[in-house]
């Protein structure tokens, strides 16, 4: 950008950039607190049991519905996706709990979509998309008994 643009032009953007680096970390800090502070507050032995590896279906279901209750941004849901990991949680119920916190969030619908679209095409994004979470968990628990590698590589690969 400096040969391209010129030094004014390259420390304007420097600028905007070290401008947005300060602003987010905060939220990314605060964020990463609250995924911390998640791992104390719930109990191992009850992520497991409901969002564990064993946990079926209805595991599945538990991750949707928390994904759709959670507010908050990006910033904040994946740190406590992580945590939901390193408590006990299978991969299928933390990419059910993302995809329905992206998909079916309420904080989302009741923000942004709802005083700009209306009720109608809300209800039916809901429902069109209730599903979705379900199927993307299913995949994912079905991508990690499958095969597909993950932890330390086999020797001689």
């Amino acid at each position: 950008m400096y040969w391209r643009d010129g030094q004014a032009h390259f420390l304007e953007i420097l600028g905007g950039d070290l401008t947005l680096f300060g602003e987010m970390l905060p939220k990314v800090l605060a964020g990463c607190l609250i995924g911390a502070f998640v791992t104390l507050v719930l109990p191992r032995e009850l992520v497991a049991r409901w969002v564990g590896h064993e946990s079926g279906f209805p595991g599945l279901l538990i991750a949707a519905f928390f994904g759709f209750i959670l507010p908050g941004g990006p910033i904040t849901i994946y740190p406590v996706a992580g945590a939901f990991l390193v408590m006990g949680a299978d991969a299928g119920a933390v990419v059910t709990f993302i995809v329905s916190w992206t998909l079916i969030g309420y904080n989302r619908a009741l923000v942004w979509e709802l005083p700009f679209f209306g009720y109608d095409f809300v209800i039916w994004r809901i429902v069109e998309a209730l599903p979705l979470p379900i199927i993307a968990g299913l995949l994912a628990r079905l991508a990690m008994r499958g095969g597909f590698p993950h932890g330390e590589p086999k020797e001689g690969a």
